[in-house]
């Protein structure tokens, strides 16, 4: 299988086979472990995780840990709470067999899109942060989080890695006449993300307005009625407390030109696509003659791969943060870049106590 992949000029991956590092993978996406592990010259950890009849998860590991520092690769799919439990168990099976340190290495964290309060819910990716370091985790390396408060629900040092500087040079390197595009906010939400890529690239920017918004609006569950107040002296309102009037949604609408341009949509996971091909379809109606999405997380859950074969959608371009080699061949216009390279040369600098300043180099509280 082929991969765009990053060709740094100045990261040198000199990581010398040591015996006090360890390298071991759970069921999530043992081919993105090997990359990193070859990439570093380590040879991965005897782990074996596995499910019992009863549908427990059991790990192995057939190598000492002792006073070693354990590099857990492990990222959400859609087996997700699979994945979490085999985080969790493989973390603590570490912690209680003495590991110096553990560091869960999760590009893509799940559950990351419930990071806020729902009515009658709670904040789940806290409880999962809460959990992952309760199991043993001292360090956490990720790579664009939902929201990037998600940190602080940690109680261990967290670095959010970039993947847009694989995404840049994919367009820089592969799309051709990429000057003529103009990068695309699907939703007002998304604006601050299309921004970064427009002024990196030099390029205009365009923003698909008055789209359905997805599960964020709250839905009617009784809560509406009011109370019965006594009448004031100060306030008389006769209805109780005054309800904030329901948002109409505008006609979709798209602001900016994208006319006879190369629409460049970008955000930072796919996962559900049809918002996506109805902003498509839009921009196809707006005169755009290509149309791209780039995102980091290619989730490309349910039926995606069928909806993006039959749109206007010319390339889906994702990183390898979570496997999607089914979907790939299911639809010929998915395509694939390497993140490898950068989860190497965090676990590197990690380990040789060197600074993670240079992952971060130019990123701004924006992006």
């Amino acid at each position: 299988m082929q991969h765009f992949s990053w060709k740094p000029n100045t990261m040198a991956m000199d990581f010398p086979a040591s015996s006090d590092v360890m390298i071991i993978a759970g069921n999530s996406h043992p081919e993105l472990a090997n990359l990193v592990a070859s990439r570093l010259n380590v040879k991965a950890g005897d782990a074996s995780v596995y499910h019992k009849t009863n549908r427990e998860t059991m790990v192995e590991i057939g190598d000492s840990v002792r006073g070693k520092d354990i590099y857990i690769i492990q990222t959400g799919t859609k087996d997700v709470n699979n994945n979490i439990m085999e985080l969790l168990i493989m973390a603590y099976a570490c912690k209680t067999s003495s590991a110096r340190s553990i560091v869960g290495v999760i590009p893509y964290l799940p559950y990351s899109k419930q990071c806020k309060m729902r009515k009658r819910g709670c904040i789940v990716s806290k409880l999962l942060a809460q959990m992952m370091c309760k199991s043993g985790l001292s360090h956490v390396i990720t790579m664009d989080l939902h929201q990037k408060e998600i940190q602080g629900f940690f109680n261990c040092p967290v670095d959010n890695l970039r993947a847009s500087p694989f995404l840049l040079q994919y367009i820089q390197e592969c799309i051709p006449d990429y000057r003529n595009a103009v990068i695309v906010a699907r939703n007002p939400g998304s604006a601050k993300k299309a921004t970064s890529y427009a002024e990196r690239l030099r390029l205009g920017i365009a923003v698909i307005h008055g789209e359905q918004k997805e599960s964020e609006s709250d839905m009617v569950d009784g809560r509406y009625s009011p109370p019965t107040l006594p009448r004031s002296r100060t306030m008389d309102v006769s209805n109780g407390v005054p309800v904030h009037p329901a948002k109409e949604k505008p006609p979709i609408n798209v602001v900016g030109d994208v006319g006879g341009r190369i629409a460049i949509m970008v955000d930072d996971m796919v996962d559900d696509v049809a918002s996506f091909v109805a902003a498509a379809e839009v921009l196809k109606e707006r005169g755009a003659y290509k149309i791209y999405v780039m995102a980091t997380h290619g989730l490309l859950s349910s039926d995606a791969p069928r909806l993006i074969e039959d749109s206007p959608i010319d390339e889906v371009v994702v990183t390898n943060t979570i496997p999607h080699e089914l979907q790939k061949m299911q639809c010929h216009k998915i395509k694939t870049v390497d993140i490898s390279v950068m989860l190497s040369e965090a676990i590197r600098r990690i380990h040789n106590k060197e600074s993670m300043s240079y992952l971060f180099k130019n990123v701004t509280l924006e992006d």
